[in-house]
This record gives C-alpha cells, structure tokens and sequence, in this order.
C-alpha cells in the first residue's frame, strides 16, 4: 500500500508566505525539479504538459491569422548584435556568450539567443526584394536565455521555453495593425482558455521593448496583489529595416523599407495561472489547458463491477474530454488529495451504491461543489461543468483584480491605500514625463505598468506634478 499521507499538508499557506506558497506548489504538484544549473529548471511531465496545450492553442490562433512557423538558430555573431544599437544596449546585460567551440577560441563570439530579432532581420534582408514578397508573418517555437540574477520557476529563469512571432509589411498601418491584432489574440486566450482578466495596454517609453517605437501589453493581477505582463506586442517601424537594410521594390518601383513587428509569450503563463487560480490544497487549472480534465475514482474498486464501469466510463468520456482513470491501490482520501493538488478540473467518483443508481458523484475543484449526475446524461453534463468551472475561476479572478485596483490623484494617497488594503493596481493621471513616472516608483515603490486602451478622467493634473496630464496609468509592484 503506497504512503498515503496527503500531499496537500506541506502546502505552505498563501497568506502565510506567498513567494513559499508559490514554490511549495510547483514542487508538490511535479511540475518543476531544479538542477544543477542555477536558474534553470526541467520541466516535468505534467508542467510540460500544460505547455503543450497552451502551445497547440496558440499555435491554432496564430495559424488562423495567417502565420507560418520558422526555426532559427540558437546562436547569434557579435557583429549581427551590433547592428541595431538600442537593441544591443538594451540585452547586454542578460547575453550568456559561446567563446569556445571545441577547444579552439571563437574569432568572433556567439551571442546564445535572448530574443531573435536581428536574425530574423538578416533573413528578411536575403528574400524580400518586392512587394510581392510581402508581408512575411512568422513564428517560431523555441527557448531562450537571459543571464538573470534572481530566478523563480516559471516567472523568472534563465532559459525559458516561449513562440516569438516577426512579421513585415509594406507600410506602417499594416504593421500597427499587425501588432494590435496579436496582442487581441493574447487577451482572447488569457481570457477563454486561462480564464485570466487583463488589461490591454501601451508602455510607457521608457517601459518599452529595445529598439521598439512602441510597445503593447496585456496586464494580469495575481493573488496577492502584484501585477504580471502576460504578454507584449511590438511595433518596430522601420528602425530595424534600415540598420538591416531591408528594402523592397514598390509597385512604383521605388525602394522602401519594411516595417516590422515581434509579439511574445513565454512559460511565465504557467506561474500567471498558479497565482492567479491556485489556493492552499494546490493547483486549480482552467479546463482548456489541465492535462487531465476528468479524473475517474472508483470507490471501494475491490467490489465486482466497479473498474469494469469505470473503465467503460472512462472509453466514454475519452471522446469529449482528456481523462484520467486511477485504478492504483491508494485509498480514495490520498487521491482527493492528489488531484486537487494537480489542479484537475472535475473529479467523478462512482462506486457500488452509484452503479445500482445509475449514477456518479462530480466534484468541481474551484469550489468543490459535489454534483450527482446520470450516467445517461455524462456526455451532456461534462462539458458544461466544465464551462461553469472556467467561468467560475475567471469570474474570482476577475473580482479580485476589481477589489485590489485603486484610483489615487494624489501621490501621497498611493502608499497610504496600499498600506491599508493591500497590494494592487493603482489608477492615477500622469503628464507624460519620465522624471514623474521614476519619482512615483522612487516614492511609492510601485512602477508603471500600461497605458490603458480603456482611458478613465480622473483628474485634470499628474498625480506627481501638479501639470496637466496626458493620461491615465496602471501603476503596481511586478513580478
């Protein structure tokens, strides 16, 4: 008989020590083992898992706007860095560098890839020649590596799995169109499939991608009040196209440069739906992305005929939902405990009673609502629970971002809110100038997270400055 002490015991508490709620969970849930490299992690089985399906619904959103997926290399020359200077500048300081291959010294260095612009510019300038040629929509699938100091599975690592899309057009509307598109099918998916409000948005200049003329964001709010950027968008203009020299022939047949974009999201999605969702027993997984969305109990399965029902339960449900059937000999409070843990959305249990019935007990993991179901009606039922559970968790998501954002018009009232209700977003005016956007942070401790699409009045002046101000901005602490 396997230990069945419950997973859940060694789950620190949320209010308790949030950072320790975080990691105990990625642990007990199997979906991180550290190594030996410091700041990188393997990625287990079930954690990898939920990447594949965020991946497979990405990769469906992207194709169905017209993007084809690439692979570039791993390894990027010096010399191709330097070409565009406020890119370089702006990943200096996380760059690792290859300057050996084999035992022999590198005449010029390999940068190991932190992002992929510069090489997808040198193959855009080697076959777009025409308009004809245009636009490229690409997409690559791939990791990446930047030196970071302080590290965090899934939020903040040194090598992390994530798609980095690179298109170029003809002219600057289609490219601006281009990167407002793809940051709408960021949101729809944060918010259909990880059940996960956020807010849309631009960064501020001096918050904005190396190299980019602008750069789009979406905003999520976690548990305990800290913000986390779910995904950008960048519109590049041409700066790109001309340190590259990316020029095409017109239907004019005058020479123009490209305008081009880049948009991203990384496995940092995963630690976004621990700590927007999870709770104190362990995961809580929105349905469109857990690798098991039902899991089969058979209750005192020692009994004739209960592994043969669920088994054929099992083969049923196969083809509406991903199932699991656990048939190992732990005793139904372990596994409780294990599957709530995990995350999975909808627990069935059925036992000897439920057979003569001819039925089977649900048990919905966000709010442990336990529901009895007709065997007859299963195939009815299961998708809609599963609905009621991802409407359910969005709807907690979505209320607790609206109980943590605060509107402040003046500077002194931001410290005193957050002090007395808690970390969160924080709405307040600002005049447009980088002093006053440093001097809230230096002051308040929170930084500026977007400039809303969704802009609100609610003041004349810059809650730093007294001028007039420009616009209304998300501020709060980040992961």
């Amino acid at each position: 008989m396997a230990d069945n002490k419950k997973m859940v015991e060694a789950i620190t508490s949320m209010d308790e020590d949030f950072a320790k709620w975080y990691t105990d969970i990625v642990k007990k849930a199997e979906l991180i083992e550290y190594t030996s490299v410091k700041g990188c992690m393997v990625i287990r089985p079930y954690g990898y898992a939920i990447w594949e399906n965020i991946q497979r619904i990405l990769d469906g959103m992207f194709k169905e706007t017209g993007h084809e997926n690439v692979n570039m290399p791993m390894f990027i020359p010096e010399s191709l860095l330097q070409k565009e200077k406020d890119h370089v500048e702006g990943f200096a300081p996380e760059v690792a560098w290859v300057t050996y291959g084999g035992s022999e010294k590198l005449e010029e260095r390999l940068c190991v890839r932190p992002t992929s612009e510069t090489l997808f510019c040198e193959h855009f300038a080697n076959i777009v020649h025409s308009y004809r040629d245009l636009p490229k929509l690409y997409n690559q699938w791939v990791s990446v590596v930047r030196w970071e100091k302080t590290t965090r599975p899934f939020l903040r690592s040194r090598e992390f799995l994530w798609q980095e899309g690179h298109t170029v057009h003809a002219t600057a509307e289609e490219a601006i169109a281009e990167t407002e598109q793809m940051l709408n099918v960021y949101t729809r998916f944060c918010e259909e499939s990880l059940a996960m409000p956020v807010v849309q948005g631009r960064k501020t200049d001096s918050d904005k991608f190396a190299g980019a003329e602008a750069t789009y964001c979406i905003e999520a709010l976690m548990h305990d009040g800290k913000a986390l950027q779910a995904g950008t968008s960048h519109y590049f203009g041409d700066g790109f196209a001309r340190a590259f020299d990316i020029q095409f022939t017109d239907k004019n047949n005058q020479q123009q440069y490209v305008h081009e974009t880049s948009w991203g999201v990384t496995t940092r999605l995963i630690g976004a739906i621990i700590m927007t969702h999870g709770d104190d027993n362990g995961l809580v997984l929105p349905p469109a992305v857990a690798p098991i969305q039902v899991v089969i109990l058979p209750i005192a399965q020692h009994k004739p005929g209960v592994l043969d029902k669920a088994a054929e339960l099992k083969a049923r449900l196969a083809k509406i939902a991903r199932v699991k059937l656990d048939d190992s000999d732990n005793s139904p409070g372990w596994k409780f405990a294990e599957y709530e843990m995990k995350g999975v959305p909808l627990r069935l249990e059925i036992g000897p009673r439920d057979i003569e019935q001819n039925q089977c007990v649900i048990v919905r993991r966000d709010n442990r609502e336990k529901i009895v179901v007709s065997l007859d009606e299963l195939e009815k039922r299961i998708p809609e629970l599963l609905k009621d559970v991802h409407d359910g968790i969005y709807a907690k998501a979505l209320a607790n971002r609206e109980k943590r954002t605060y509107a402040c018009t003046a500077i002194e009232q931001i410290p005193a809110v957050m002090e007395e209700k808690g970390d969160g977003f924080i709405k307040a005016m600002w005049c447009g100038d980088e002093e006053c956007e440093d001097k809230v942070k230096e002051i308040t401790g929170v930084g500026s997270r977007c400039i809303p699409f969704a802009q609100e009045h609610l003041a004349d002046t810059c809650v730093c400055c007294g001028k007039p101000a420009k616009h209304m901005v998300y501020w709060g602490k980040a992961y």
